[in-house]
């Protein structure tokens, strides 16, 4: 029986929909972290080249698909010139995949999504990096968590 893969945008941002700074994600907050190392572990993570290259190594317990033309063979990674082509890697073999991050990848996913893990940050930061503009009406909030400096979400596709 051929079943069909869940298709999940992970990603932490302010209410501004801001996700990065330069590079790298405007805050610290292990618990966040550990939230993400929780729900990604055991599935597929498609990720582009910066949001790789600020992490800087494959993680453990996921598989890693990097979305790039130009990055170099990577041991530990996979490397698929297009979100289309890093779907159909994925799709041969997984149940769940987690689009995370950056902005390319979660504005090319947005529409192909099933569901939003979505970590609100509480406070004010600086960045020059964004979330896509979503239409929330077509998201329904399944359940919701205050963790003190975020508050962790997860929608599903209306």
């Amino acid at each position: 029986m051929i079943t069909k893969s869940i298709k999940i945008i992970i990603v932490a941002m302010t209410e501004q929909l801001l996700i990065g700074s330069a590079g790298h994600i405007p805050w610290q907050i292990p618990e966040e972290l550990r939230l993400f190392r929780e729900l990604t572990s055991g599935h597929t993570l498609i990720m582009g080249r910066h949001t790789f290259a600020s992490i800087g190594r494959p993680l453990p317990d996921r598989r890693t698909i990097v979305v790039s033309r130009h990055l170099p063979a990577t041991p530990g990674i996979e490397i698929c010139a297009d979100l289309p082509a890093a779907l159909r890697l994925a799709e041969s073999s997984v149940d769940k995949i987690f689009f995370a991050g950056g902005s390319g990848i979660y504005r090319a996913a947005l529409p192909l999504a099933d569901q939003m893990h979505i970590s609100w940050i509480k406070g004010v930061h600086a960045g020059d990096t964004y979330f896509p503009t979503f239409d929330a009406a077509r998201w329904q909030m399944v359940s919701e968590e205050d963790h003190g400096l975020f508050r962790h979400v997860l929608y599903c596709r209306r």
